[in-house]
């Protein structure tokens, strides 16, 4: 008896894709929280891809690792095998999806711990959202800084590392040479009659101008962006920034709880969160968010 139509849309719900070139063979992707696993996650993995699928294994744009050519009848003794060693499969259907990091905790430009930050949006919402249906799939990154190195603002809602400069004009001595100038990589620091200037329309916030400056004449809130509507795919959208600084995680996963509760309340079936966005008005969906 052949898989059907059913048994294939049954086992996408677990995470696993039909190879196109064969009927009775998937792909499987095993969750890794943000991209980062364990030594002992890699061993697991490896062994269910030579004991269950083709000895082969590959990364998803998602950092989801997918063990390539499981035939059917291995998928669940493969999933249960995962499972015992603290591993999951999944990553599809109409709900919150898994998150994607950059290494921003460990990198020389990350503005913010966004190892801690991942985990915790991962637990709190790919885990503990797995029930929640949906309008249509859900997709958040975290980025470290500007550099913006996992494009979080082509997801639904992304999370970026900031740091806001101030400038005590008192303590500003317009040197010759200012430093802050010269060290701000995308030249929107200038002297202007004297003083240096930093349009914050034009900022982003970057922060390596930080400990340039010989006499302390910028202090800076360090801090993260929230920005929703973002698409990736055969239809695009950057995502916009809500009006807000938020300066802890707490306030960062609390408006991620809102901004999904928002998009189950609010969303058509079928609509992906851009299009709630641009049905409703970015303006609208903000006040509702910040409560303004």
């Amino acid at each position: 008896m052949g898989i059907t139509p059913e048994d294939i849309k049954r086992v996408k719900g677990m995470g696993c894709l039909q190879d196109k070139r064969y009927e009775d063979v998937f792909n499987v992707r095993t969750i890794t929280r943000n991209g980062r696993i364990t030594t002992d996650e890699v061993r697991a993995i490896a062994e269910a891809a030579d004991r269950f699928g083709s000895g082969k294994i590959a990364m998803t744009s998602r950092l989801t690792i997918e063990i390539q050519g499981v035939k059917y009848e291995n998928i669940e003794p493969m999933i249960a095998f995962l499972r015992e060693r603290g591993l999951d499969c999944g990553g599809t259907g109409a709900k919150v999806r898994p998150v994607v990091s950059c290494k921003g905790t460990t990198c020389q430009y990350g503005l913010i711990d966004t190892f801690s930050l991942s985990e915790k949006i991962h637990e709190r919402f790919y885990v503990g959202y797995h029930g929640v249906a949906l309008p249509h799939k859900f997709k958040i990154a975290v980025g470290g800084c500007p550099n913006n190195c996992v494009k979080p603002e082509l997801n639904d809602l992304s999370v970026i590392g900031q740091r806001y400069p101030t400038v005590d004009l008192e303590k500003c001595k317009g040197c010759k040479k200012c430093q802050v100038e010269a060290n701000c990589p995308i030249k929107i620091a200038k002297v202007v009659d004297g003083k240096v200037v930093i349009d914050p329309a034009q900022c982003n916030h970057c922060g390596r101008c930080k400990g340039k400056c010989l006499f302390d004449a910028i202090t800076y809130t360090d801090g993260y962006k929230v920005s929703i509507g973002g698409r990736w795919g055969k239809k695009t959208a950057t995502a916009q920034p809500l009006n807000y600084v938020f300066t802890t995680e707490e306030e960062v996963l609390d408006m991620v709880e809102k901004v999904i509760c928002f998009f189950r309340d609010e969303g058509i079936a079928g609509e992906r969160f851009a299009d709630t966005i641009n049905r409703l008005g970015f303006d609208y969906v903000e006040a509702k968010l910040l409560n303004k």
